[in-house]
């Protein structure tokens, strides 16, 4: 006698969007006691990157989610007391220390295809040399190593920072911070405590772990949603979905199977919505498809967009109010000046959250004023100042 497979949990579109917002930290009470930390193991990864405009992208993380925190105070947070390391996750990523096992997978697979896209002369020499320097000496960038670069193109990299990266692709060494966005290179022994320090399990259970790790981050998602939050293949999501604890669910609008974490669909979320800017990194938003289908709202990086076909800016950033995404700025800093050198709303209601955002931002990183440089109409420009000015 078979057991028949139950059919999937219906949820409205509106119900996918809140727990696609409580799970991401914007919905309810903020967890300040766990602070910058409680959310890194929350999200299970922070997405790196070299933009700084307001600030670095891993630092509008927690600010998104918990407000005005300390930006020392984050660096702490993220890489003091072995709590986390850099690695390939969704892109180069901050993870939970706790998380170095689970990433096994893609330290074995990255060794097994024998090298990197840069091309070492003498792996053996070049790579003993930097485990050698790291055990005498300690950690050390790239630059103390004996330099990153050839001295040609950005992309020409010297042969340590090849033999390093490679070590650093295949886990015997870990990074464990970026010092003025270099990053620092040790030895996994020292990094890594010694509960985790081992690669003990095999690629289904790293797979199922991480898995279920992201559809507990989503809070619900589709296939794609769920493989894309580390870069699986979807060939690996299928082989342990069955196995990860997630339920399928049925959304309304998706026309996609789904699945959600079953401790999201044990309570109706709810709670106090967040107002502020998000990083075009932050994981809430780094999915565009999924963006556009639960937010309908259709956002993109132009940073790479040559500046005469930037529609929103060079950083434009997504303004979230009462749960959903109400228009976006790009920002920058002149002086204790915050520019919104282009700003858009969805709506006539979007003037004050975006307001709202603006000072609260602006104070964050020091600035005592705000001006708006350009909006999408006179109105709109109109209606924001008249809000920053009854603040």
């Amino acid at each position: 006698m078979t057991t028949a497979t139950p059919s999937p949990l219906p949820l409205s579109a509106d119900e996918a969007r809140r727990i696609a917002l409580r799970a991401q930290g914007f919905m309810g009470a903020p967890d300040r006691r766990g602070g910058v930390r409680g959310v890194l193991r929350h999200l299970g990864a922070v997405q790196l990157d070299t933009i700084s405009v307001l600030a670095r992208s891993h630092e509008l993380i927690p600010y998104a989610r918990l407000g005005a925190v300390g930006r020392s105070a984050v660096e702490a947070a993220y890489w003091s007391d072995q709590h986390a390391f850099e690695y390939w996750s969704h892109a180069a990523c901050i993870l939970p220390i706790e998380e170095w096992p689970h990433f096994a997978f893609r330290r074995r697979a990255r060794k097994a295809r024998g090298r990197r896209w840069h091309v070492l002369e003498d792996k053996d020499r070049s790579t003993k040399t930097v485990l050698d320097r790291l055990a005498s000496e300690g950690p050390l960038t790239s630059t103390e190593l004996g330099g990153a670069k050839n001295g040609g193109e950005w992309f020409e990299w010297s042969e340590t920072k090849i033999a390093v990266e490679w070590l650093l692709d295949i886990g015997e060494v870990v990074c464990t911070e970026r010092r003025g966005w270099k990053r620092v290179y040790d030895l996994p022994e020292r990094a890594v405590p010694d509960r985790l320090l081992h690669d003990d399990l095999d690629d289904r259970e790293c797979m199922r772990r991480l898995v279920a790790l992201a559809g507990q981050s989503l809070g619900v998602g589709t296939r794609a949603d769920i493989a894309d939050y580390h870069r699986l293949a979807g060939a690996q999501f299928d082989a342990v979905v069955a196995d990860s604890g997630l339920v399928p669910v049925e959304v309304e609008g998706w026309g996609k199977p789904a699945w959600a974490d079953p401790a999201a669909l044990a309570q109706a979320p709810g709670g106090r919505h967040r107002t502020t800017l998000l990083s075009p990194f932050d994981s809430l938003v780094w999915d565009r498809p999924r963006t556009e289908r639960i937010f309908d709202f259709t956002h993109r990086l132009e940073a790479y967009v040559p500046k005469p076909k930037r529609i929103h800016g060079y950083f434009a950033m997504p303004l979230l109010a009462g749960g959903r995404l109400q228009g976006r700025v790009d920002p920058a800093r002149e002086g204790t000046t915050l520019v919104a050198r282009q700003l858009s709303l969805t709506s006539p209601k979007a003037a004050r959250p975006m307001a709202q955002a603006l000072r609260e931002a602006a104070s964050w990183v020091g600035c005592d004023a705000v001006r708006i440089e350009r909006a999408g109409s006179p109105a709109e420009a109109a209606a924001v100042s008249s809000e920053l000015a009854a603040l």
